[in-house]
Parts: C-alpha cells; sequence; structure tokens
C-alpha cells in the first residue's frame, strides 16, 4: 500500500527566522492524516502559520483545532458565549457592540503559562479587522536564548519561575474575584525551556510570570524584566499585519506575543476568534 500524500499546499517564509504563510487549503474541511502531519511539522519548524483567505465558523473553527490537540478552557472572564465557550472572542466592543477604545493584550505573553499544562498553540481567526493597523507582534524566544552569552545561559539552569494569572491581572489594574483564583492558580516553570518537538531551548516568561521561585521579589522581577527586555527586541520580532481572512496558528512555548494598538479603537472594530490547545508540563 502506498503512503498517503498530503494534500497540495504553498508555504512561504514572512520571517527573518520564523514565521510563514501558507495557502491553497481550506481549513473548513477536515486534513487528511498526512496534510495534518505536514502542517504540524511546518508549524514546528517556522513556530507561526498564516493561513490566508479562510472563512471558518466557530464550530468549523474547533474541529480544526482539535486536529491537533486538546483544547484549553480559557478563564472565567474570556469564556466563549454559550454556544461554543471554548472560543473566546477577542474584541475592542463595549456590552453595547460599539468600539470602546480598549485593545487588550498589549503586554508581552504566552498564552495560558498559568495552567497545569500551559498551551501548545494558539489559533487566532480574523472576523473584523479596522482598515490598517490593529497588528500583533510576536518574538522568537529560541532565538533570544541563543543570542544570550554563554554565562548567561548556563546561569539560568533550574532557574523556575511562578506564573501568576492574579499577579498580571493587578499588573493592568484588576483584582480577581476569589472564583478567578481558583479557576486558575500559580505554577512555577523552568525559565530556560525545552521545546518537546525540536529539542531547541527557549525563553519562557512574559507577562504571567510574577517572580523567580527563590529570590525576593524585587529582585526577581528586576531579572525577569532584563530578560524581556532583551528578548523582545527588533532583531527576534516579526509583526504580522492583518488581512481579511487570516487564522495564524503559533507556538506558545518558543513565542511570545501581543496586540499594538494602532488604529483607532474608539472608531474602529477588531474582533478575533481564538481558540487554545493544551500544552505539556514544561521541562
Amino acid at each position: 500500500m502506498q503512503p498517503a500524500r498530503a494534500t497540495a499546499f504553498d508555504i512561504r517564509p514572512l520571517g527573518l527566522t520564523f514565521a510563514a504563510e501558507v495557502t491553497g487549503l481550506d481549513l473548513r474541511s477536515p486534513l487528511d492524516a498526512a496534510t495534518r502531519d505536514a502542517l504540524y511539522d511546518a508549524f514546528v519548524r517556522y513556530q507561526l502559520l498564516v493561513f490566508r483567505e479562510q472563512d471558518l465558523d466557530k464550530q468549523q473553527q474547533i474541529a480544526f483545532s482539535l486536529q491537533f490537540g486538546e483544547l484549553e478552557q480559557h478563564t472565567l472572564r474570556n469564556r466563549g458565549a454559550a454556544d461554543e465557550p471554548y472560543v473566546h472572542i477577542v474584541s475592542n466592543l463595549g456590552p453595547d457592540g460599539k468600539p470602546s477604545g480598549k485593545v487588550a493584550s498589549t503586554l508581552w505573553h504566552t498564552d495560558k503559562s498559568f495552567r497545569p499544562l500551559p498551551s501548545m498553540a494558539t489559533i487566532l481567526h480574523a472576523r473584523t479587522l479596522p482598515p490598517a493597523g490593529g497588528d500583533t507582534c510576536f518574538a522568537n524566544m529560541y532565538a533570544a536564548y541563543e543570542a544570550l552569552p554563554e554565562a548567561e545561559r548556563r546561569a539560568l539552569d533550574g532557574v523556575r519561575a511562578v506564573h501568576s494569572w492574579e499577579l498580571s491581572r493587578e499588573n493592568i489594574g484588576r483584582v480577581m474575584s476569589e472564583e478567578e483564583k481558583r479557576d486558575a492558580p500559580a505554577n512555577v516553570w523552568p525559565v530556560a525551556r525545552r521545546h518537546p518537538d525540536s529539542g531547541r531551548t527557549a525563553i519562557f516568561l512574559g507577562m504571567h510570570a510574577s517572580h523567580l521561585e527563590g529570590l525576593p521579589m524585587e529582585e526577581g522581577r528586576a531579572r525577569i524584566e532584563a530578560l524581556e527586555a532583551h528578548a523582545t527586541q527588533e532583531r527576534f520580532m516579526y509583526r504580522h499585519a492583518w488581512r481579511q481572512g487570516d487564522m495564524l496558528m503559533w507556538d506558545n512555548r518558543c513565542l511570545l506575543h501581543r496586540a499594538d494598538p494602532n488604529f483607532d479603537a474608539a472608531f474602529h472594530p477588531r474582533v478575533m476568534h481564538r481558540t487554545c490547545l493544551r500544552g505539556t508540563t514544561p521541562a
């Protein structure tokens, strides 16, 4: 029996060190096994895949996501509507359905790093875009780690950070309810994380990283902030300018990301559908 052949698609690098666009696939249809495996290989290689010209509803996005892993529930305030709670509606709209002027997630982070099994992948689908701006920025944590002097890399061996949803909410001026705290307790992970598929090491921090285990809060925060300043330099970045129909899938195990509020958020709506896939214990 001949091995299954992947459905033909084109892939083209977008950034200097990571990110690639994928064309030629309609993700509303199930992937055959060979295509799924080829896409996952590309995902590990490029860390960020940009699928062009897609139009998935919530249920179709869920079906696509499940082909790559297990869905991770969102935090209590981010869970989707009753029709599909695993789809988080990321938007600048207020309760009245009009642009509020507020843009969330503008600080560097990796999704759900405070969970017992931090997110493997995030899948974000553009539904409504401003005429310009509203970019998403990504930083390559492989490249950031590899650019550290050898002595600094060695100094990270065994260093662990406390990842806290509670602290990251306090940093943006919101106090969590007791129910939210119970839903998302803190977890502790290596700062230098070995990727389970590529074998490469990446810096694993972001805004959910509260402090370093075993160090005074002030000293640990200073070290985290210095590492993040290094890791988010322009040379490690890719900026994604969204097109209508784009659906992005990125690797939370080796990338940081943030939304750029570079549009008039009080006038133009920006609406995305987000699903996340559960990962494995960082090591």
